[in-house]
């Protein structure tokens, strides 16, 4: 490893950072104090890394990421199978994570762990090997994800939630706080609670992105057939791929036709106020 004087033709290197010879540094990034870097990672332009950030190994950075104090990254996968392979971790463009974060390589099941653009990973969150998470994603505080879990684009899991591993969690989705997710979270909808059950869609979500009433409609529609009619899931499946349905509603019906799991369905018996919990707060004018 080099250190000290060796790193000073990067401007933005502290002095007390230790940089493996045969990892990557661009010098536009900085990098903070006692901060360890090793072999095999890669930054891209521009990043910026807090003090007592650990990057192990084989890990790639994709520019104008963020990393704050504490977070390990690249580390070994907590994973009895794994046997020493090479791996890889890659972050895309844009990415926060916050401190304390740890995020793991892959193992020789998919060879990575992928964590999307501009998606935020907020402290003390877990991102275990062979995981995929999606572009614009937010896990919040203490989100624990085990092995091979995928998410989709544009969800949001809140705080303290635990993943099973094998979940997959569809895009445009919510996973309320402090839920136990086991089975996969079907596209467009909002799921909360230990057990974890299904709300309806998340109607917020898809108004902060844009939707169209239209599309929403339709979903809703989708929504009730799937969820809330007494047609058998599987028959309702079948029903919707047989119709001339949006984009949205044919990602949805893919979705449960694919799920391996199953999917999370409307609880019974459980009293959320779902619509207090998750609707925007009062203007303060």
């Amino acid at each position: 490893m080099t250190g000290g004087s060796d790193m000073a033709v990067t401007t933005g290197l502290h002095p007390t950072a230790i940089i493996d010879d045969e990892a990557s540094i661009p010098d536009s990034c900085e990098i903070g104090p006692y901060t360890v870097i090793g072999p095999g990672v890669e930054l891209g332009e521009r990043v910026r890394i807090g003090p007592h950030v650990y990057i192990e190994r084989d890990t790639r950075i994709g520019d104008d990421c963020r990393i704050w104090k504490g977070a390990v990254l690249g580390t070994d996968a907590q994973d009895l199978k794994y046997m020493g392979e090479r791996t890889w971790l890659e972050v895309g463009a844009g990415t926060k994570i916050r401190e304390y974060a740890t995020l793991n390589r892959g193992t020789a099941a998919s060879g990575t762990t992928v964590v999307g653009e501009d998606s935020l990973i907020m402290a003390y969150a877990h991102v275990a090997h062979d995981c995929k998470v999606g572009r614009h994603v937010v896990l919040a505080n203490s989100v624990q994800m085990a092995g091979h879990v995928e998410i989709g684009d544009w969800v949001m899991v809140g705080g303290l939630s635990g993943i099973h591993q094998f979940v997959r969690i569809g895009s445009h989705s919510m996973v309320g706080g402090a839920s136990r997710v086991v089975q996969d979270v079907a596209p467009f909808t909002l799921v909360v609670g230990n057990p974890c059950a299904c709300y309806g869609l998340n109607r917020i979500g898809l108004r902060r992105q844009g939707f169209s009433a239209e599309s929403v409609a339709e979903l809703r529609i989708a929504y009730r057939q799937l969820f809330q009619s007494e047609t058998p899931t599987r028959k309702g499946v079948e029903d919707f791929e047989l119709q001339g349905a949006s984009r949205e509603v044919v990602e949805l019906v893919r979705f449960m036709r694919e799920s391996g799991r199953g999917v999370t369905t409307p609880g019974r018996g459980a009293h959320v106020d779902v619509e207090a919990a998750t609707k925007d707060p009062p203007d303060p004018s």
